[in-house]
């Protein structure tokens, strides 16, 4: 199995040492032709209307869009969620996604830059300590529709329980950055469990 990282803009070197230490040798995804290479993807953290918008500049956009829809395996982080949702809410009037979960999210649920923060989470199906899960600029998740699991919630100051960590079949997200601590679980879930329980599609 080869895994990608999209490769425009974002964390994208933390996630092949997370990926690493899974056992598993990444590769930057710029260009349709890495794309067809790949069976799995990753988006990173980083900016996602940047990222969308660098995904069009690059001619990827609709390849990433189509390849999701015929049921590759993708994981998203931070920004990455926000591309792997249907809606999003505060969202700029250029946003784009690649879609495919049936949530609406929404862009810096949490705050700005300062409100940035570090909290012990339990996630489904990870075994072991409680993940460390570091919150910048994150989303939140505002509504969910069927089919969508679940793995991880979080409360806000108003009382209100917003998931933070979810799975659709082949496609999992998370609100916060696991790719920034020394915590693989994460990733090593979506390799072990989400993309072996997909097809193999290119």
């Amino acid at each position: 199995m080869k895994v990608g990282v999209l490769a425009l803009q974002g964390d994208v070197r933390e996630h092949f040492r997370a990926l690493a230490d899974c056992g598993v040798e990444a590769i930057n995804i710029r260009r349709v032709s890495e794309l067809n290479q790949v069976d799995a993807l990753i988006l990173p953290g980083g900016e996602s209307t940047t990222i969308a918008q660098l995904a069009e500049t690059f001619g990827i956009f609709t390849s990433i869009q189509e390849r999701i829809s015929a049921g590759m395996p993708v994981y998203g982080s931070c920004a990455g969620m926000i591309l792997l949702a249907n809606h999003v809410l505060d969202a700029a009037p250029t946003q784009r996604t690649f879609g495919g979960i049936d949530v609406t999210v929404r862009r810096n649920a949490f705050g700005r830059q300062v409100d940035s923060f570090e909290t012990d989470v339990h996630v489904a199906h990870i075994e072991g300590a409680p993940i460390k899960a570091v919150f910048i600029r994150a989303p939140w998740v505002e509504e969910i529709g069927q089919g969508v699991e679940v793995l991880a919630s979080v409360t806000s100051a108003d009382g209100m329980t917003h998931p933070m960590a979810i799975r659709q079949g082949p496609l999992l997200a998370t609100s916060f950055h696991p790719e920034l601590t020394s915590d693989s679980r994460i990733h090593r879930y979506f390799v072990e469990e989400v993309c072996k329980s997909a097809p193999v599609i290119r």
